[in-house]
């Protein structure tokens, strides 16, 4: 009778110890940085685009080059991802975009069987209407020879403003507009989830806009651009000039940091992808001194009632 007992007790206590893990991970944002690099090709940092899970569901903003593979890498489903949701329309945050939506449609049999959502700046709907034309013959053999389920090959592509986007299941994003001039709109996104928040703040220079959204968020994703990295790779002056003047540099960044004091901020598009802890630490030092990560591909920020970051693990040379 008291081992039954004792038996019954131990289940209880082995039921809440797991129950609460569980309960807690549900609560959790968890980002997930699938490209931290920029234009140039290189194999350590593939192009923007980051996962971001909240609860149940999973979203990718921007898709860059090899965003596919990474998220084939993490064993994602590509089928399960909710939707798209684009800074801006440069290439290299686009340019992985058709690998997912095709890919994805058709592979791992089944591929995926609904409509995928999209969701961008102006512009954003009349680029996809594009690429369907542009792929209308692969899409006609598919749908004919592979029997690729119709509904998944469609987009539904929206044009969005600044505000409220997605709001589903607890999981709202807003989109708010930074500056990228002379891209114009372009957009920083904030998710907010069960009293998480996480800001990507897409490409921008120093953002008034992006600091008031920004404010007291538990992660924030910024981009940098590091002018050690155009010297080094031997880049004419006014065009490296031409190219920081688009984006923050680590110094800059550091201000922005420090003004809208996040429990971690990491930065993520590195611009070049070349850049080193050396090139971005020391600068942002000068000028914030809170918690801060240089991102790389595959690094996993759990955003729960703490921060964790966990690397990649690195192969054996």
């Amino acid at each position: 009778m008291v081992l039954t007992i004792f038996r019954r007790v131990i289940g209880i206590v082995l039921f809440v110890t797991i129950l609460v893990p569980m309960a807690a991970y549900g609560q959790t944002i968890r980002v997930t940085l699938l490209g931290t690099g920029s234009p140039p090709p290189v194999m350590n940092r593939f192009g923007p685009s980051t996962l971001v899970e909240a609860g149940e569901q999973k979203f990718l903003f921007d898709a860059g080059r090899g965003a596919l593979q990474r998220l084939t890498q993490l064993k994602v489903r590509w089928r399960d991802v909710r939707g798209v949701f684009l800074t801006h329309l440069h290439s290299d945050h686009v340019v992985g975009f058709p690998d997912l939506w095709l890919t994805g449609w058709l592979t791992p049999a089944p591929g995926r069987d609904v409509p995928l959502r999209v969701w961008g700046p102006r512009g954003t709907a009349k680029m996809m209407s594009h690429l369907e034309q542009a792929y209308e013959f692969d899409i006609r053999i598919r749908l004919y020879d592979d029997r690729a389920h119709p509904d998944g090959v469609v987009i539904l592509a929206a044009d969005i403003s600044e505000g409220v986007v997605y709001e589903q299941g607890g999981v709202k994003i807003t989109a708010f507009e930074v500056d990228h001039t002379p891209v114009k709109p372009a957009f920083g996104y904030r998710i907010d989830y069960a009293g998480r928040s996480v800001v990507l703040s897409g490409d921008t220079r120093i953002s008034e806009n992006l600091i008031q959204y920004a404010q007291g968020v538990d992660l924030l994703v910024h981009e940098v651009a590091a002018p050690e990295t155009f010297q080094r790779a031997g880049t004419p002056s006014e065009r490296a000039k031409s190219v920081v003047a688009h984006h923050v540099t680590a110094e800059q960044a550091g201000d922005v940091f420090s003004r809208t004091k996040p429990k971690l901020a990491v930065y993520s598009h590195l611009v070049l992808p070349t850049a080193t802890e050396q090139d971005l630490i020391a600068p942002t030092r000068k000028t914030y001194s809170g918690p801060l990560e240089v991102g790389e591909d595959l690094m996993v920020i759990e955003v729960g009632d703490k921060i964790e970051v966990r690397r990649p693990a690195r192969s054996s040379p």
